[in-house]
Parts: C-alpha cells; structure tokens; sequence
C-alpha cells in the first residue's frame, strides 16, 4: 500500500528535520565535542599533538604567553591561561559578550576588572589574568578547569577542560620547548612593509616582551634579537611567526632552521649562514 502525504504535512516534516539538526549542532557546540573554529585556519602548532589556529588566534595565544613568561609565572599557568581565553572567546578579542564582558577572557567591568579599553588589550587582560590566578591558593596542583574557574567564576565551572590538551600543545611550543613548533601560511599581501613594519614590530615585542636589545640585522630590514638559550631563541621565533601576519613578517631564523611567508613552513638552512645566537625577523619591503 502507498503512503500519500499531503503537501502541508511534508512541509512540516522537513522543517522540523532541519530544527532537530540545528539543535543537534547548537547541542555539539556547547557540549564536549566542540572543536577549533574551521574558518580560516592558517596556523598550525605542533608539539606532543597538534593544534590549528587562525592568524588572529594564534596572535592572541603568542601574546598570552609572552605575557605569562614576563611575568615568571609557570608553563601550568600559560596552560590554564589559554584553555580559559579558548573556552571564553575562542583566543578572539571580542569587543562584547554575556552582559558586559569583554575581550579574550570576557572579562567585566563592572566587577571590577578594568575599563573597557584596558580589558580590550590583550597584554592588560593577560596580565590581570595571571594576577588573579595567582592568588589561587593551591592552583598549581588543580586541574585545568579548577583553576580557571576559581578566577572565573563562570555559570559552566567544568567548561575549560576541554581544552585542557590544546592548551598544553599551545604552550608548549610558545614557551620554546619545541623547535620549529608553529608555522603559519600567509596569503595576500602585507598590510605593512619596509622600515614602518620593522618599528612597529620591534615596538609590539618590547610591548609583550618588556625590554629587549632588538638590533637591527645587516643587510636586510627587519629585527635581530638575541637568544640565551635554544629555549628563548624559540620562544622569540615563535612569537615572531605568530604575529607574522600583523606586522609583514617575511622570514624568521634561528640556528640552522628558516621560516618563510611564502611557504609556511620551516626548512632548514645552511648552518654556515646561521647567525649564532640571535633570532632574526626579516620583513617585507616597500613595493
């Protein structure tokens, strides 16, 4: 016998399908299955597991990092640090959020955070981060999800785990544990080149970094800084790719291994050339 449904009702039938399947989604977003954002993904780190990031994101983790090793805070609390800035914005500064939160870490005003413009800068919020989680008795040996949410205090208190794994990949490889970590594909033209890319990118690295004898390499236009150890040589590389794409990055070195715009990887250099001790950042030059 053949079943005949009337028009009206396959209408019905099919949008409720497709509201069961938006639910399904909205259900994944917010559950444990929820994943890195798919758009635009343009970096990839990897170290004991991998991670990929857009520009913008990977920028955002660099910068929480640097911020932690500045202040001499532990690789567990750059951890705890990006897994948070990962669940609450998705390493995006954003202008707004629930209520009157703000920035990477949605952070509030209005409990007393900060303005709106100091929030709104990463290096701000990074710092205020770490200071609250500071006087976290006990943090060190919480989970990841404890301690974020001791300084959060989020309506969703076992939300950071998830990206507990993420978070030790992210800071692994920005802390310089891991050599030639992160490398980023870079498509378009730079917005800035030449000497105006050269100080505006020494000025960002004093910015994370505190203070810093950047130099001027010979023969090219960009910034050399100088490494104590393999360990802040990478630290310094990595930064550098990371922020490749806001400040016209058009190769960083280190020891015998290069990073290129124009291939998105690391290779490796003859060594002969390698500039003992010192990381060099090389940008793009004026058309």
């Amino acid at each position: 016998m053949t079943v005949r449904i009337r028009p009206g009702v396959a209408v019905f039938i099919a949008l409720v399908a497709i509201a069961g399947l938006g639910l399904y989604v909205g259900k994944r977003d917010w559950g444990v299955d929820i994943k890195l954002p798919t758009v635009a993904r343009r970096c990839t780190v990897q170290a004991d597991g991998q991670v990929t990031l857009d520009a913008s994101q990977m920028a955002n983790a660099a910068t929480i990092a640097a911020i932690g090793i500045r202040r001499q805070m532990p690789e567990r609390a750059v951890v705890v640090a990006l897994a948070t800035a990962l669940q609450e914005s998705k390493l995006e500064n954003l202008a707004g959020g629930d209520r009157d939160s703000i920035g990477l870490f949605q952070q509030r005003p209005s409990q007393g955070w900060g303005t709106p413009e100091q929030i709104r800068d990463p290096r701000y919020a990074s710092t205020k981060f770490y200071t609250a989680l500071n006087k976290v008795r006990g943090w060190e040996d919480m989970r990841v999800t404890d301690a974020a949410q001791r300084v959060q205090r989020s309506a969703f208190p076992n939300a950071y785990e998830k990206w507990a794994d993420e978070s030790a990949v992210l800071a692994k490889a920005l802390l310089g544990n891991a050599t030639g970590a992160v490398a980023c594909s870079i498509d378009g033209e730079p917005a800035v080149r030449g000497l105006a890319a050269a100080e505006a990118l020494g000025a960002n690295l004093r910015l994370d970094w505190g203070k810093l004898e950047v130099a001027a390499p010979a023969e090219l236009i960009g910034l050399a800084v100088p490494a104590g150890s393999p360990q802040a040589g990478w630290r310094y590389a990595h930064w550098l790719v990371s922020h490749a794409t806001d400040h016209g990055i058009k190769r960083v070195r280190f020891g015998d291994l290069e990073w290129t715009a124009d291939e998105g990887n690391w290779s490796r250099i003859d060594a002969s050339s390698a500039e003992s001790g010192q990381v060099i950042a090389e940008v793009h030059t004026d058309a």
